[in-house]
């Protein structure tokens, strides 16, 4: 099939997350091609043994990791051409359907997924302008925007200059965390990184090195999605209960909303949400701390689920 103009090779990518130390921790595997180079756990969709798209994509991770996948949902279908193997597009054409998955680390599985030769690595590692639990990244002042700005305004397509605003929260337009794809795909188009340089669309540059560890293909991008979709998720579906164990501090609750969010919080209008939003009741037992009093125990309430269609945690402005 290798050559033919259009034959074309459904992938089937998951980004799985998890939290760890307060850290979103997303689940790479090395790549056959470079064992430097991290890459989300894929494989081809055959139609003869896999049912369904998301039935084949719980195979592959099953076959490459030993975790079996809880939540599952398909983020979008990444068919651009040049974006998977070379800049000539002359070879076998891949199309991507990228998938958001959810689990929790445990005692059990980090054994088994070392010796599979699959890692957790922090997700901020591949994008790290997205992180501003400390406050704003100064990578972005110091190396994002002005890089940016040269390339939006010697270009003569005023379109980019909005864009880059609207990304990065420029000219009085506020920080939006849901933005992550648009921040990429313009360093990307830029030719500010790796993996522009790899699909042969600018030159190798040291900039391209800073910012963010580089994955293969297109996973970088996948990444990106699979990051705004959860952060957006947040708002309206108690999805952060699938990362949560069963029973939890609303300290640690809090903690797992900033990780994935990139936003510090402000603790007493946390706990007013947590109380206003009804996501969680306590279980009557306490969890002893380093310093200070125990602290109160919580677990989900499943029964939301059934009274109200949206749940979530609409978290407000950062402090």
């Amino acid at each position: 099939m290798t050559g033919t103009p259009n034959a074309v090779e459904i992938n089937l990518s998951a980004a799985i997350a998890a939290v760890a130390n307060n850290d979103p921790l997303i689940l790479t595997t090395a790549s056959s091609d470079d064992i430097e180079r991290d890459e989300l756990p894929f494989g081809p969709f055959n139609p003869l043994e896999h049912r369904t798209f998301e039935a084949g994509l719980r195979e592959w991770v099953a076959e490459q990791t030993p975790l079996r996948l809880g939540y599952v949902e398909q983020l979008y279908t990444f068919g651009d051409r040049g974006r998977h193997k070379t800049a000539e597009d002359r070879d076998l054409h891949i199309v991507s359907v990228g998938y958001l998955a959810l689990t929790r680390i445990t005692d059990d599985n980090k054994e088994s997924l070392r010796k599979s030769g699959a890692r957790w690595r922090s997700w901020y590692s591949f994008l790290p302008w997205e992180d501003w639990r400390g406050g704003k990244p100064a990578l972005i002042d110091e190396t994002v925007r002005p890089a940016l700005r040269s390339w939006a305004e010697s270009g003569g397509v005023p379109a980019r200059l909005s864009r880059l605003r609207l990304a990065f929260g420029e000219d009085g337009i506020a920080w939006d965390e849901e933005r992550v794809l648009e921040r990429y795909e313009l360093l990307y188009e830029a030719g500010l990184i790796e993996e522009a340089v790899r699909d042969g669309r600018t030159n190798d540059t040291a900039l391209s090195r800073q910012l963010g560890v580089s994955m293969s293909f297109d996973h970088r991008r996948i990444l990106a999605t699979a990051i705004a979709r959860l952060r957006a998720k947040l708002k309206y579906r108690p999805v952060v209960f699938e990362l949560m164990p069963s029973t939890f501090t609303l300290t640690a609750l809090q903690e797992t909303v900033e990780a994935i969010s990139g936003r510090h919080l402000h603790k007493q209008n946390f706990r007013r949400l947590v109380e206003t939003t009804e996501l969680v009741e306590p279980t009557g037992a306490e969890q002893s701390q380093p310093r200070g009093r125990p602290a109160a125990l919580y677990r989900f309430r499943h029964n939301v689920l059934e009274e109200r269609s949206v749940a979530g945690l609409r978290v407000g402005g950062r402090t």
